[in-house]
């Protein structure tokens, strides 16, 4: 069929000012927060389940695919249209359903941004744990794609550890629920398959996301010590204590130095590295941590540790590290950001072997990152209208993703797999690991239906369909359904 015939049929079924086909409107929607770029036919803009379903359904009749996206802050390639089609916004669907404290649980749709589900909750004395960097723009539904992470998911857990339930729409443009409102329901876990699924298997449109109670007691630490290595070491050293911290993150040199003139924190420009350290608890619980905390880094040669107790201190303090990524842009015009993960302990090896990458390379790196839970975050700086950059710099990422793999550790703690790491899924997963994962898919139903490029490994780029899963449906069946 003819893409004027899709358009007509889209606005029938969604309204005319909420499908969108013209190439200016088009661009916005041909990248997220990393440097790939798809450009889809049309996209829609859907105001609840119904809406998706309808140009699901309508998709499916006419044989393109769907790729669903939220705010736009993924950073793995994650909404990027690589097969064109129909991309399908959810910013509009963007309401706390319900809010129950007692229970503490609360159904939102998938639009609803991260942060504004703890303000919600706030006056209850509850929150909402998992809290990516982005919280303040991302939307929950590309938490859920992606099992987003963040600062104080070392202590509480990722995106999965708090959603109980899911409403979806299949491939076939269905609406089922999966989970429910309680912890534990009997059969598959469906919701934690959905969980991280890069939006493969099905679209989100509503979340059960648990709550959690605000500690009585917050204490925030900035330890400062003059190399990376040192601050690695007392990050290895907290842990194997015994103590696990609500985050444990770090900074160094570089981020610092484009973040204080930008923020104003009190970090110090000439430190190696610094620790943002928060314990938390009942109040005598999270003083005595604290304590211990401190005692560490100073064993450890910290030269310097500031205490936030504060909301006002504490928020300082975090501010710093809030806003790392937007404070690079005063370094470089573009960054890229890696997402591998590594066992804590050979945080100082890998973290050497960064460096000496990048500058083997030529290009600066900033490193702030996850350190309690070995997720690390290299922003390679570059400027992207030099010839040759971007291509360098995803060479230089390919040289820092199988740096992490060689270290026992794996290609992405939080940001996803999506279009920028397929891959490397080879380095951690045989072909029967990838078949089987091949085949859940065309379980779903899903096919090529929903995001195609993304997750298996294909030497071809946006634009071209994966072989892999041909195979995987023809093995299946192409009737295949759950």
């Amino acid at each position: 069929m003819k893409r004027s015939t899709l358009v007509r049929d889209l606005k029938g079924a969604i309204g005319r000012h909420w499908v969108l086909h013209t190439p200016e409107d088009l661009l916005v929607y041909e990248y997220d927060a990393t440097i790939d770029r798809g450009l889809p036919e049309v996209v829609v803009l859907p105001e609840d389940a119904g809406g998706v379903a309808r140009a699901v359904r309508i998709a499916r009749q006419h044989d393109v695919p769907v790729t669903a996206r939220g705010a736009g802050t993924g950073l793995s390639g994650g909404a990027i249209p690589c097969e064109g089609g129909v991309v399908i916004v959810t910013t509009r669907m963007n309401r706390i359903l319900e809010l129950d404290p007692e229970n503490q649980i609360a159904v939102v749709e998938p639009g609803v941004i991260n942060l504004d589900i703890s303000r919600a909750a706030s006056p209850y004395g509850l929150y909402y744990a998992p809290d990516p960097s982005s919280q303040k723009a991302c939307s929950i539904g590309g938490n859920v794609a992606e099992n987003a992470g963040g600062p104080h998911c070392l202590r509480y857990g990722s995106t999965t550890n708090h959603v109980l339930g899911l409403e979806i729409v299949t491939a076939e443009g269905e609406v089922v629920l999966l989970g429910g409102k309680t912890a534990n329901t009997p059969g598959y876990d469906l919701t934690g398959v959905v969980v991280g699924s890069e939006g493969t298997l099905a679209i989100v449109t509503k979340v059960i996301v648990r709550l959690l109670h605000k500690p009585e007691a917050t204490v925030t630490l900035l330890a400062i010590f003059d190399a990376v290595t040192q601050a690695s070491r007392a990050v290895s050293a907290i842990i194997g204590r015994g103590m696990i911290p609500a985050a444990l993150e770090m900074m160094d040199k570089n981020t610092m130095e484009a973040v204080e003139p930008f923020v104003h924190a009190g970090y110090p420009p000439d430190a190696g590295a610094v620790l943002l350290i928060e314990v938390e608890g009942l109040r005598e619980a999270a003083q005595e941590q604290a304590d211990a905390v401190v005692s560490i880094c100073r064993e450890l040669n910290a030269r310097e540790i500031r205490i936030g107790l504060s909301q006002e201190d504490r928020d300082k303090l975090w501010a710093g590290r809030k806003g790392a990524l937007g404070a690079l842009g005063r370094l470089a015009p573009s960054y890229y950001i890696l997402d591998g993960v590594i066992p804590r302990t050979l945080l100082p090896t890998v973290l050497d072997g960064v460096y000496e990458a990048c500058e083997r390379f030529g290009f600066r790196v900033a490193n702030v990152f996850h350190a309690g839970d070995g997720n690390l975050h290299p922003n390679v700086m570059f400027d992207e209208r030099v010839p040759g950059a971007t291509q360098r710099v995803l060479e230089l990422g390919e040289e820092i993703m199988r740096l992490c793999v060689d270290a026992g550790g794996s290609i992405t703690g939080e940001h996803g797999v999506g279009y920028e790491k397929r891959n490397y899924m080879s380095w951690i997963f045989s072909a029967d690991d990838l078949e089987v994962m091949s085949r859940l898919k065309a379980a779903f139903g899903a096919s090529d239906a929903f995001n195609p490029g993304k997750i298996f490994p294909t030497s071809k780029g946006c634009g071209e369909v994966s072989s892999r899963m041909r195979a995987a449906i023809a093995k299946v069946g192409a009737g295949a359904y759950v």
